[in-house]
């Protein structure tokens, strides 16, 4: 009773808080993952078939979007995954990364795995919404939030 007690109280604050809370009680290091790791696994990893959206070129099959969402979030996993198992990586909320957002970063960086800028206004966020159109849910586009609006979109953690 005493972990439940515990888990369910890291789920009352920000991102950052509850990540430091789940590590102390868990002994793990969870963190969010940079843009380029987001990336590469919403593109299906080393199992990649180059699709537009994350597992498939039929965003209807894989991302809860302005056309199909009545509007609201979606269950997790009601859509079709990745090629790496890996489930709403398009659309239904946006995903925060760690990374801070400059636009030209992609363009002045190394080529593996950069790890973006060590600070700015915004915050990047990845993978498309259930407010948003096929553009925004596309597995290249990017995005941008403030960071005190961060808890009002998803993540997902990496270990």
């Amino acid at each position: 009773m005493r972990c439940l007690r515990q888990i369910t109280d890291i789920f009352c604050c920000n991102i950052d808080v509850f990540i430091q809370r789940l590590n102390a009680i868990t002994g793990l290091k969870f963190r969010l993952p940079t843009e380029a790791e987001w990336e590469y696994a919403a593109r299906g990893g080393n199992k990649s078939r180059s699709y537009k959206y994350a597992g498939n070129n039929d965003i209807a099959n894989v991302a809860w979007f302005t056309r199909n969402s009545d509007f609201k979030s979606h269950p997790v996993m009601s859509k079709d995954a990745n090629e790496l198992g890996l489930y709403d990586m398009s659309g239904n909320v946006f995903e925060l990364c760690s990374d801070w957002y400059d636009a030209k970063y992609y363009s002045q960086s190394r080529a593996e795995n950069p790890k973006g800028p060590s600070s700015g206004i915004y915050k990047v966020c990845r993978g498309g919404c259930w407010c948003f159109g096929e553009n925004a849910c596309r597995v290249s586009r990017r995005a941008y939030i403030y960071p005190e609006c961060a808890d009002e979109i998803g993540f997902r953690l990496v270990l």
